[in-house]
């Protein structure tokens, strides 16, 4: 069985073919500039990268091509479109209404529109890629993903927010989390790798990327995480502010005469350790630049680490306790630093990282010492697999 998955953004196409028979990456790649004359696909298969410059004005056309890159004869993968069983689609937000994995229907695609408003940027373009699919491999079965399904055992006096309860029940006013696909990957992944049954572990996982979020896995589930409504509560991330003070953005409204448009630009795109560094919106620079004298980059990792390590403490009282810290993303996966920083705040619950053995990056590997009382690993997500795996169970 070889299954398609495609995680579809606004003029982009990230896809993977996936043979499940040995869980084998055959191809991947990226569609960038979709609608533009400038349009072009990064291919990458056996381990070489192909880019093609080839105009799609619409995602139909950009999947279309994308297909056709499977069948080329250069380094063609498959024989025929025929071999594909199935497509998973990587979805963002399904509301109270979706709470797992399922099969693509038009009952599905309205509950995506309905969400529209809590998703604006991602849900649209969801709708997108499967209108799309929907065209170019007319009844080929598609299952949906959600970010937001994983969470949805969170129960409701951790999820509802201190507001008038009208306006949850008026709009559905709530926390629902995101990187669910990524938090139960790793989570099970901790299980397979410890050779437990994850019914009986306390997990705390940390997708620390451009965008950022933790979460409390408890006997496989989630039990809190801390984006909320939308992507931009919780840790302070590259260009979003994470939680503060409500009153900062009513406030900056008045002082600065802002629009609700203006203030949510500058609370996505700049602000988190980008806003209080100055510099590129980059970790890999702020990081730098903090452990080279930059006084407002030290402060913006500083801030940084002690958010997460402060949910990390929450979230040993929503479990009363943690087994296993896990970091995975681009950049809990890679920075060295940040895990150390974050690890040695924690050492009063007996959280004690090896310096040596975490001196590694994107690599599976426990990096805590022996005597820890938490462990503590490093596992790269994969979300992808996470996806086609769904989408086999469900077809």
């Amino acid at each position: 069985m070889k299954i398609l998955v495609l995680n579809c953004g606004s003029s982009s196409l990230k896809y993977q073919l996936i043979d499940m028979q040995t869980e084998e990456v055959l191809a991947s790649g990226k569609y960038e500039r979709i609608g533009e004359d400038e349009a072009f696909i990064t291919h990458k298969v056996n381990g070489k990268k192909y880019e093609i410059a080839h105009p799609a004005k619409t995602h139909e056309e950009a999947v279309d091509f994308t297909l056709k890159q499977f069948t080329n004869p250069e380094y063609k993968v498959i024989d025929s479109l025929d071999e594909i069983s199935a497509i998973g689609h990587r979805l963002v937000h399904g509301g109270e209404k979706i709470s797992e994995s399922v099969v693509i229907d038009s009952r599905v695609i309205e509950i995506l529109k309905e969400c529209t408003d809590l998703a604006p940027l991602h849900n649209p373009a969801g709708i997108i890629g499967i209108e799309a699919c929907q065209k170019v491999m007319p009844g080929k079965p598609m299952v949906g993903v959600f970010d937001t399904a994983f969470h949805q055992t969170i129960s409701k006096e951790r999820y509802i927010y201190p507001i008038p309860y009208e306006y949850y029940e008026k709009y559905g006013i709530r926390k629902y989390g995101f990187h669910g696909t990524s938090h139960m990957y790793v989570s099970k992944r901790l299980a397979e790798i410890e050779n437990k049954p994850i019914e009986d572990l306390k997990i705390v996982t940390c997708h620390l990327g451009q965008g950022s979020s933790i979460c409390a896995v408890q006997g496989g589930k989630s039990v809190d995480t801390s984006m909320g409504l939308t992507p931009l509560a919780g840790i302070p991330m590259v260009t979003r502010s994470g939680d503060i003070d409500p009153s900062i953005i009513t406030y900056l409204m008045k002082k600065e005469n802002l629009t609700a448009e203006q203030a949510e630009n500058i609370l996505n795109k700049k602000s988190g350790v980008q806003g209080i560094s100055g510099l590129a919106p980059d970790f890999r620079v702020i990081e730098n630049e903090s452990v080279n004298g930059n006084e407002r980059a030290k402060i913006a990792m500083d801030n940084f680490k002690y958010s997460i390590a402060g949910y990390i403490a929450k979230y040993a009282v929503a479990m009363n306790g943690i087994d296993a810290i896990v970091f995975t993303g681009g950049v809990g996966e890679n920075q060295i630093n940040i895990r150390k920083g974050i690890c040695k705040q924690l050492e009063f619950m007996g959280v004690e990282i090896d310096e040596e053995k975490n001196n590694v990056r994107s690599e599976e590997k426990l990096v805590s010492k022996d005597s820890s009382k938490v462990k503590i690993y490093v596992i790269p997500t994969n979300e992808e697999l996470m996806i086609a795996r769904e989408t086999k169970k469900l077809i």
